[in-house]
């Protein structure tokens, strides 16, 4: 069952539960947790009918054991890399930290990625081992690999975690977790752990060429973001983590996995998205790891229950005008249109009770930091949530950091900002007014990408690729260097990429891929006349009609031909939602520069209520 409701006695920075300073790599910082606190506990996770159970550290000590006595038994050279696709939960901690305790290199990736994509990786990191949830995926990773002819030479076997008794043999041996695990019970095999320049990870991200790119990241690295991050936000073996990103983003490995192992806190495994609500009631965190979306998708759904009611409506509104008001105060930040603070005292308890704490049993009542990070979070957001209580801090950083570079505390706390740096971290702006960092989380370089590491740095600082000022010590980020799109849930695409593959279909006269700080990728697409007319004759609409372009069978039959031409791309890089366009885009028209190139600012203020209303549709939908 879930924990108690915590005390909230929190530790100061370095208290005796932090880990020392002999711990050096994150399988030292697991088996330190381990000794210190066997009885405590370690992990909730719900089973199949929707009941949860609790771990202790102890518990998951004996299950990582299993695991490292696995893989130890394969020999595998030191610093082989393990590719794990699976979902949030106990057999993700169990492989990623066995592999680190044999000195061999996780290669986490996204479980809904697509089988092209993940045979790319696998074959880019020269995977030894795949561990994978279940034969399906396997299948379709194994056709991919057969229709493109490209073998994956280096792995020597796959585990399929929800295949107990399964075992084929073949090119690659096939087996189930518990028949492999079994194997190696009894066998003493000698572990050789790593150190702290070891790597700890090969993490893959998005890169200019359309292919991702492994950031090579050590335990040094990832540790001293740990080290840094304790000391930002304080968390202690009070707290309650509700993990539901990806283990796939750096950001949920770093801060919402290493880190509670550091305080000691308890990680709850959210089941599903679709279960988040509920999990989020029933878990009740006091710290939430997200990204943008889940604030605006909570947001949205607050807005359509007051669209009914104009009443509920100003009543929610003078809430936040309020609560914001209070919380300008308390971080002693300006106040807008400030009005006698005794008459806000005097609202405050009615529309705290009315309305800031049914939007706080939405997160379960008792967050004391709900982490905000991958994208920016839209300012009418944060308004609307710090004035009604939510405490949302929001951060800044990127995987090649480990990734926190800098960060807001709830106690000085600037949501216009990204606050400030972090403890250890050296930054600078360069020429473009270019955030430049580097510090002890800097990754070593991208795997197998010599030039592209070379190209990243600048005189040994790293360059972020993002705009940005220093204002009172704090980080503010003004916009990005490169045109790349950054969604709501901190993917990171290159839309000159994107284009190009649609372009290549002659239906598509020009593409312009959208979807800056948004939950999905769209497109603006103007299509060739006489192409157009042949499709709409197969879909049974008339041409002529420009309502045509708008109608649902035409909008599916497009965007199913752009996801067809961005097959080989990420899956959060196919666009789902179209603008479809007969005028083009000319220089004249003010949307194409005079070497032919898109205007892309120009394009987003023509097509603004376009955008806006195709991501309503989606939201709605």
């Amino acid at each position: 069952m879930p924990t108690d409701t915590p005390t909230h006695g929190f530790p100061e920075p370095g208290a005796s539960q932090f880990p020392p300073d002999s711990v050096r790599t994150l399988a030292q910082l697991f088996a330190w947790r381990v000794h210190r606190s066997p009885d405590a506990t370690a992990y909730q996770q719900a089973d199949a009918h929707g009941r949860w159970h609790s771990l202790s550290w102890r518990d998951m000590g004996e299950r990582v054991s299993r695991w490292s006595r696995a893989l130890a038994a394969m020999r595998l050279p030191r610093q082989s890399r393990v590719g794990v696709l699976l979902p949030n939960g106990l057999d993700a901690v169990c492989v990623d930290q066995a592999a680190l305790a044999n000195g061999c290199v996780p290669v986490p990736m996204h479980l809904i990625d697509n089988p092209g994509s993940i045979a790319y990786i696998l074959r880019d990191s020269e995977a030894s081992l795949l561990v994978v949830q279940s034969r399906g995926q396997w299948e379709a990773i194994r056709g991919t690999i057969e229709a493109s002819a490209e073998p994956l030479p280096a792995l020597r076997e796959v585990v399929l975690a929800d295949g107990e008794a399964l075992e084929e043999t073949g090119p690659v041996p096939v087996v189930g977790a518990e028949r492999w695990l079994r194997a190696a019970e009894g066998r003493d095999a000698a572990i050789a752990g790593p150190t702290e320049e070891d790597l700890a990870a090969i993490v893959y991200t998005s890169g200019t060429t359309g292919k991702p790119k492994g950031v090579m990241l050590t335990h040094g690295n990832v540790l001293s973001n740990v080290r840094a991050t304790l000391a930002r936000v304080v968390p202690g073996p009070q707290e309650v983590f509700l993990s539901f990103l990806p283990l796939s983003h750096t950001f949920e490995r770093t801060i919402g996995y290493y880190l509670p192992v550091a305080a000691g806190a308890v990680v709850a495994f959210a089941r599903s998205v679709k279960d988040l609500p509920e999990d989020l009631r029933t878990i009740r965190p006091t710290i939430l790891v997200s990204v943008p979306r889940i604030y605006e998708r909570v947001y949205g759904q607050v807005q359509t229950l007051l669209a009914a009611s104009p009443l509920k409506r100003r009543l929610f509104q003078r809430a936040v005008q309020v609560g914001w008001r209070r919380f300008c105060r308390e971080q002693g930040l300006p106040v807008e249109a400030p009005g006698p603070t005794w008459l806000d005292a005097l609202q405050w308890p009615l529309l705290e009770r009315l309305v800031a704490r049914p939007l706080q049993r939405q997160f379960g009542g008792r967050l004391r930091v709900a982490v905000s990070g991958g994208a920016p979070l839209p300012p009418a957001i944060a308004r609307c949530f710090l004035g009604l209580g939510v405490p949302i801090v929001q951060g800044y950083g990127m995987t090649e950091t480990s990734p926190v570079i800098a960060a807001n505390a709830p106690e000085d706390n600037d949501p216009f900002t990204v606050g400030r740096v972090l403890q250890g971290v050296e930054v600078r702006i360069g020429d473009n007014r270019e955030l430049l960092v580097r510090g002890p989380g800097v990754m070593r370089g991208y795997w197998h990408r010599e030039d592209d590491t070379r190209s990243a740095f600048v005189d040994g600082w790293l360059r972020t690729g993002d705009q940005a000022a220093l204002e009172n010590g704090r980080l503010r980020i003004l916009g990005r260097v490169k045109e790349i799109i950054v969604t709501s849930t901190g993917e990171k695409i290159a839309p000159a990429d994107l284009e190009q593959a649609i372009a290549a279909d002659p239906l598509f006269a020009q593409v312009w891929a959208f979807g800056d700080n948004r939950p999905f990728i769209g497109c603006a697409v103007v299509l060739d006349p006489s192409r157009w007319e042949a499709l709409a004759r197969e879909l049974g609409v008339d041409a002529r009609d420009p309502a045509s372009l708008q109608s649902d069978l035409a909008r599916r039959a497009i965007v199913q031909r752009l996801r067809e031409l961005t097959a080989s791309f990420p899956h959060y890089a196919q666009p789902r939602g179209a603008i479809a366009l007969l005028d083009p885009w000319t220089v004249e028209n003010g949307l194409l520069t005079p070497t032919l190139k898109l205007k892309r600012k120009n394009l987003e203020t023509r097509y603004a209520d376009q955008i806006e209303r195709l991501y309503t549709e989606r939201r709605s939908a």
